[in-house]
């Protein structure tokens, strides 16, 4: 593995997903903001869960990474394509299975079961997260597949 393009690109796929979602935020393409989402797992307040998530999620992103690192490792090369596949994979996966099972794991959040309480009054995602609006599950692949190829063309599996 190379550790320094990893630690360089991964990053840097991670600002620029973080970036994509952030704005489809901002463009009203979706209501869904992971960050904040995060951030309130650990906190109530609102302005530091912002913060905390942001950070979260520039963490999570970068090891997750790792994962294209070694599908890439795997495949003796990476390139845009095949960054490309497996954003579109992990894409998939964050909606279909990633956002239904947020509620069992965020405190603040309510479920489709159970509705809001003054401890969890933050809606669920539901399946594809289309409870944040009909075009999220567009928002969230474009950003995943994005930040393959980010790390497919950039990442140097030859060092």
């Amino acid at each position: 593995m190379n550790v320094t393009s990893w630690l360089l690109w991964g990053f840097g796929a991670t600002v620029v997903l973080t970036t994509l979602l952030a704005a489809s935020q901002g463009l009203r393409i979706t209501r869904m903001n992971i960050p904040y989402m995060l951030g309130t797992m650990v906190t109530p307040d609102r302005n530091r869960a912002k913060l905390l998530g942001t950070g979260m999620h520039l963490v999570n992103g970068w090891l997750f990474s790792l994962i294209y690192v070694a599908a890439f490792h795997s495949w003796d090369q990476a390139g845009l394509w095949r960054g490309a596949l497996v954003g579109l994979v992990h894409g998939a996966f964050v909606l279909v299975v990633g956002m239904p099972t947020l509620p069992a794991m965020h405190p603040r959040m309510a479920s489709e079961e159970r509705g809001p309480t003054p401890t969890r009054a933050l809606e669920p995602p539901g399946f594809l997260a289309t409870h944040y609006g009909v075009q999220t599950p567009v928002s969230v692949i474009v950003a995943h597949v994005v930040f393959g190829c980010v790390l497919g063309v950039f990442y140097d599996v030859g060092a």
